[in-house]
């Protein structure tokens, strides 16, 4: 039986699988995959983007070999981001002891 970790990897592994080779290479995200993955796993951040540009922005940033493509380490990138992200925040609203 998997751990909860180990249930949390393959269902990261399963969500970067579920976009990637729709067109072109299984192993990367294009960016048409990317805002694919964005606008539907991640629909409350672009929903709420007044700028048009901001995945594209993203993609750029993330894609560290400037291939035009997210492997799954760039990929990575993103949600270790936004787990940060999310921790800050928790941090902050929490008392302090």
């Amino acid at each position: 039986m998997p751990t909860e970790t180990e249930r949390c990897i393959e269902s990261l592994l399963a969500v970067f699988q579920r976009y990637a080779g729709r067109e072109g290479s299984s192993v990367t995200l294009s960016k048409r995959e990317f805002r694919a993955f964005m606008d539907t796993e991640l629909a409350a951040f672009t929903k709420n983007q007044k700028d048009p540009g901001v995945v594209d922005r993203m993609m750029k940033k993330l894609d560290m070999n400037s291939d035009g493509q997210l492997d799954f380490q760039e990929f990575l990138n993103l949600i270790g981001g936004i787990a940060v992200a999310c921790h800050d925040s928790l941090i902050l609203k929490s008392p302090n002891p």
